[in-house]
């Protein structure tokens, strides 16, 4: 009896084109859970990955004011250490660019040191014009003019993106390199003029450079503020009484290395380095590179299950539309439950059958819904560039959204627990449909039908 049950059902499959609107229904839900986790999932794990990917596992900041002297000791002394990979030093500092005549902007100014800068971040990929050389032969060099100052600016500080298509003018970029500009900075200094002489004074220092090449990381945060110069050039510049100084650095740690344990390692080197020659050791920041968006990232999980619980709100509608549909066809099939139960077929059989039916409509729905879900995410830049180029409409905004593109990596951690809720949902619709089959009378079902 069991083979007639199964046969059944799926001669219902068959030959039932309604069973195929409760299949959709089961696809587009999870397909649409699908896709929403992924994009999120993507966008969180995008974000906390771009500020390890540019800055580094950890960050290490000196107090505001107060920079970091012999910081090659201390780089040393932190890659001696079996958890940490690289280290590099950063010179922070804020100011404005002129770029052209009557073109100034704020920059987000670095001074960084290469090739250590290559070792911890990945900014050799972002480069437009030194990319395709060796690491070792990336730098600022200034094409005859050894003498002038080189500098790598973020594409967004020299051009703007179109409105449209989130695409630069890259012939106008690259018309850029070579260009003389002038970057406006400064630095705190004692002022001795001043009677008190614990108040210290913003000396304005001017920059000339030449740009040297330009980086598109597609961040947007980085593409739009960031200047980096040599980390010598800068600290002359700012603080022309001291040697070379920074006020970062960032650690790139060994791959599977714990993290807890490798910023204690930090700390431990940063102490044994400092304590003898800076007397402000204690207010140094030692910051994980998780840690700095951490509460952006736990705001964007909460929207995301917010989401998630509202379109899973909406897909209980599968259990209805499986409902009505596996109602109907028993209504519409009474007589042929009746000649099943007139044969000894049992009435838990028969609601077996429908259950059956039911999961079978949830499997290949969910399935159906997986391959949607993923052409969905693997070309969903593709259809966002469709919808603006059609509709004059521009979904994914880089200054929104801080990446250029959209994040589309498939998140197949949560396709188990949604289809398996696919299936589930398409077998409890056709539980009641199965209990009204099961309590058929057959006399009566074949004596009027």
């Amino acid at each position: 009896m069991k083979q007639i049950s199964v046969l059944l059902c799926f001669r219902y499959l068959q030959h039932r084109r309604i069973v195929l609107l409760s299949m959709a229904a089961v696809a587009l839900s999870c397909a649409l859970l699908i896709a929403t986790d992924s994009l999120f999932t993507g966008f969180i794990n995008a974000v906390e990955s771009s500020v390890s990917r540019h800055l580094g596992d950890i960050i290490l900041e000196a107090p505001s004011g107060r920079t970091i002297t012999e910081y090659d000791t201390l780089i040393d002394s932190l890659c001696d250490a079996d958890s940490i990979e690289s280290a590099t030093a950063v010179l922070s500092s804020q100011g404005l660019l002129l770029s052209a005549p009557g073109k100034v902007k704020t920059a987000r100014i670095w001074g960084i040191e290469l090739p250590r800068r290559l070792a911890v971040t990945p900014l050799h990929e972002a480069l437009l014009f030194q990319k395709d050389k060796p690491a070792e032969q990336v730098g600022f060099v200034v094409p005859d003019s050894p003498d002038a100052i080189g500098g790598i600016v973020g594409i967004g500080v020299l051009a703007q993106p179109d409105e449209a298509t989130d695409a630069y003018d890259m012939d106008a970029v690259k018309a850029m390199v070579g260009q003389r500009m002038a970057l406006t900075t400064g630095s705190m200094v004692q002022d001795c003029t001043n009677t008190d002489s614990s108040q210290p004074r913003f000396s304005r220092k001017v920059i000339k450079l030449n740009l040297v090449d330009v980086a598109k990381t597609g961040v947007y945060e980085f593409d739009q503020s960031f200047v980096m110069l040599p980390i010598e050039e800068l600290s002359k510049t700012l603080y022309p009484e001291k040697e070379t100084v920074a006020n970062l650095i960032h650690i790139r740690l060994t791959a599977g290395a714990d993290e807890e344990k490798a910023m204690a390692v930090v700390r431990g080197v940063w102490r044994s380095f400092a304590e003898d020659r800076f007397d402000w050791y204690g207010f140094v920041s030692v910051t994980s590179a998780k840690q700095l968006n951490a509460q952006l990232i736990a705001e964007y999980r909460k929207q995301m299950n917010v989401l998630l619980f509202i379109f899973g709100l909406v897909s209980v509608g599968i259990i209805l539309l499986v409902f009505c549909i596996f109602y109907l066809i028993v209504m519409t099939r009474r007589k042929d439950i009746g000649v099943l139960k007139s044969c000894g077929v049992s009435s838990g059989s028969v609601a077996g059958l429908f259950v059956l039916f039911g999961t079978v409509v949830g499997v290949v729905g969910a399935l159906a819904g997986v391959g949607l879900g993923w052409l969905i995410i693997d070309n969903i830049n593709a259809i966002e560039q469709a919808i603006a180029s059609v509709f004059g409409i521009k979904l994914w905004k880089a200054s929104t959204y801080m990446f250029t593109q959209i994040p589309n990596t498939m998140h197949w951690g949560s396709v188990l627990w949604i289809t398996g809720a696919g299936i589930i949902a398409a077998a409890v619709g056709s539980l009641i449909p199965a209990v009204a089959a099961a309590r058929v009378k057959p006399v009566e079902t074949l004596q009027y039908e």
